[in-house]
């Protein structure tokens, strides 16, 4: 007869004795086990002794968290955490370096916990470590331990970053602005630096008088990845908090620093690959440089200013090689007309007056910042495409202004300016890091597509919106490859011609051909089931597998990781923190959790999720929230995921889907259902190519007026 659902069986160890089996009654008080098991090893003081989970974490079981064991688990007798944080307390402050080392060790190792943490806390540690740090009289490991504990105290979100003083703020700046500084230390600075910038908008401010980009450029010149990444987020922290007016000024600062070069040449183009962590942070700041366009973007021209006009003119200007006259050549009538006449050359919409074209916003005066560039920096170019469409037909003629205002639009949507990063995405592009007017140059190559896209396809006026989806496709598709440089996006772009993208075309819908007729419709009905059934099984096969989830918090770690996979009989779900991202699957036995599938309630998604729920939960950012789920199981346990990316939440919700019975709805399957059913489709009816399939079944003769014409074999 199995054991009650409340019961579980567990090893408990301690130091020189034999673990000891035992059955613990989750409904009996947590106090009265440890008892039970002080008393087996005659040990006083019960209250003193706390259980903690024997393995990597060595997390305390709390009556918050109990649930969590299951059976099997081992599990370890040790110090109550509130006793564990006195003593730590007060070893911390040892006369003796080689004492104090190791209790900053244990004090680093335990302050993971956030049970620990709360009890160390709670006796006012947190002011203990900074006045150590204040103190300045900690160098090396010392140093580097008081850091670490203090900044995995900090992660649990339990004490306000604004509590810190300006002291303590110049010593961890002091640390990162020291030429010759310890790996480690510095690293913790830095870290420290960025949660202080992030979560304070007051501590932004006195970290942004305590330390300037210029002191952190040399940190991106080392060769230590880790540390380039966390100076990068550091100035994309500074960036991200910065006031609106001083956005500018600090690109500016960026730029005079070579900032751009400096990453290229010695993140972008080193030896070592890019982890996951250094391309979030080039993506976040990639973002943040052309979200400085946002201002410019959402500005609109007014008719009436001089200066705004005389950059049209200037556009006239260079194009058709003449000056502005004076007001006294030729009556104002016929001036009038010739600005017309030249106007409608360059394309724009309002002939009379092109400053009107510039009122919509997106892209607002970002077209003509655009258009001005294109004119100045690259004029034979820019020459040669108005001149070859005035002397065009009216109809046939490619309209510049027009088409530049658009592909502005076009590019800032493509790019996302003006949204927030995402929390969870490194779609860095190497390319915009070679350029420090990268922007600028995309739109240069993209205009000269453009009127490239629009000879090729023979357009009229008439066909302008589909020349822009064209010219989308081309610059989306050339986009996924990701160019090192803007030479090799303008070749990728040379290969996509519109011939190129017709054939393209013509290939997918070939592959997602659905044909109408009712036999074969009849056909796909009978084999959908057997391929929901195909999928259903990958999906499984996934989960077997197991994926790491990476665990994140207000400040980003890279150093957090949990696992989780399916058992191979599909009952039930192992899991477990990590100290580092695995390479390669991780087997059952290092997964200490078990979570049964029978457990199981419900899926929820989105913002139904708690993790999603919580105050401030990863700034509720969109793209999260589309990659977050959550597994109730009891009454109201949860298991919280946050996917990699779009696939493995795909993967990973079929798949619990599957096992609890229900429908698997998301995109990908929809994806896998016509990529598989039209292959078997065209499988199944490749003996009747080019043979016509009716519509409905050819009728049944009617019965022959006799039998005499069958042939009796005996």
């Amino acid at each position: 007869m199995p054991p009650p659902a409340d019961i579980v069986k567990v090893a408990i160890e301690w130091p020189g004795a034999f673990p000891k089996l035992m059955e613990i009654d989750q409904k009996k008080p947590l106090s009265a086990i440890i008892k039970e098991v002080c008393e087996g090893w005659n040990l006083p003081s019960p209250e003193t002794y706390a259980l903690q989970n024997a393995d990597a974490t060595n997390f305390y079981i709390t009556e918050k968290n109990r649930n969590n064991i299951k059976n099997g688990s081992i599990l370890r007798l040790t110090t109550s955490a509130a006793q564990m944080a006195l003593q730590l307390h007060e070893r911390i402050q040892s006369t003796s370096m080689d004492m104090k080392l190791d209790a900053l060790k244990d004090l680093a190792n335990s302050s993971r916990d956030i049970t620990f943490a709360q009890e160390f806390i709670n006796l006012d540690g947190i002011s203990l470590l900074t006045q150590m740090v204040e103190s300045g009289t900690d160098f090396g490991d010392l140093l580097s331990f008081t850091l670490t504990a203090f900044v995995e105290l900090m992660d649990h979100g339990i004490v306000s970053w604004d509590t810190f003083s300006v002291a303590f703020i110049k010593k961890i700046a002091g640390y990162v602005c020291k030429s010759a500084m310890d790996t480690a230390v510095l690293q913790r600075s830095l870290a420290i630096l960025e949660s202080m910038v992030l979560n304070s908008q007051d501590l932004y401010q006195k970290v942004a008088k305590e330390i300037t980009i210029g002191q952190l450029i040399p940190h991106l010149q080392g060769t230590d990845q880790d540390i380039q990444t966390y100076t990068i987020a550091v100035i994309n922290a500074l960036f991200l908090k910065a006031p609106e007016e001083k956005r500018q000024e600090m690109a500016h600062i960026l730029a005079q620093k070579q900032l751009r070069s400096i990453i290229l040449s010695n993140v972008i183009r080193s030896n070592k690959p890019i982890n996951d962590e250094m391309a979030h942070q080039l993506y976040v700041l990639q973002v943040l440089t052309f979200n400085l366009l946002e201002d410019r973007m959402m500005t609109k021209m007014d008719p009436q200013d001089q200066a705004q006009r005389d950059i049209i003119f200037e556009l006239r200007r260079i194009a058709f090689d003449v000056e502005c006259e004076s007001n006294n050549s030729g009556s104002i009538e016929k001036r009038k007309s010739m600005y017309t006449r030249d106007y409608k050359k360059l394309g724009f919409i309002n002939h009379v007056n092109p400053a009107v074209d510039f009122t919509q916003i997106p892209p607002g005066m970002l077209a003509l910042d655009n258009m001005l560039y294109f004119a100045r920096q690259h004029q034979d170019a820019y020459i040669r495409i108005v001149l070859e469409n005035s002397s065009r037909e009216d109809k046939h003629e490619c309209p510049f202004g027009r088409s530049s205002i658009e592909l502005t639009k076009m590019l800032c949507e493509i790019l996302k300016v003006g949204e927030l990063p995402s929390e969870n995405c490194h779609d860095f592009h190497p390319m915009f890091f070679t350029h420090d007017r990268s922007f600028e140059e995309f739109f240069c190559i993209c205009i000269q597509l453009l009127n490239k896209t629009w000879k090729e396809m023979r357009a009229t006026s008439e066909d302008f919106n589909k020349v822009m989806q064209v010219v989308k496709e081309q610059i989306t598709r050339a986009l996924t490859v990701k160019p090192n440089s803007l030479d090799q996006f303008k070749s990728r772009l040379q290969n996509l011609s519109y011939t190129e993208i017709l054939k393209l075309r013509q290939s997918e819908r070939m592959n997602q051909e659905d044909f109408q007729s009712r036999p074969i419709l009849e056909l796909r009905e009978k084999i959908q089931p057997e391929i929901m059934e195909l999928i259903k099984q990958q999906r499984l096969n996934r989960l077997c597998e197991g994926t790491a989830f990476r665990k994140i918090s207000s400040r980003r770690r890279q150093d957090k990781f949990w696992y989780c996979r399916l058992s191979p009989n599909h009952k039930v779900l192992h899991y477990s923190d990590l100290e580092e991202n695995p390479q390669g699957e991780v087997p059952y036995d290092s997964l200490q959790d078990k979570l049964p599938v029978a457990d199981i309630k419900a899926v929820v998604t989105g913002k139904d999720c708690p993790h999603m729920k919580e105050k401030g939960a990863l700034k509720q950012n969109k793209e999260v929230l589309e990659l977050a789920f959550s597994v109730l199981y009891e009454s109201d346990e949860y298991l919280n995921f946050i996917a990699p990316d779009k696939h493995e939440y795909c993967v990973w919700t079929d798949g619990l889907n599957a096992l609890l019975g229900k429908e698997m709805t998301s995109e990908f399957t929809r994806s896998d259902m016509d990529t598989l059913l039209n292959m078997e489709m065209k499988l199944r009816l490749l003996d009747l190519e080019n043979i016509q399939i009716p519509d409905v079944p050819p009728p049944i003769p009617k019965e022959p007026s006799n039998y005499d014409f069958v042939y009796d074999c005996n």
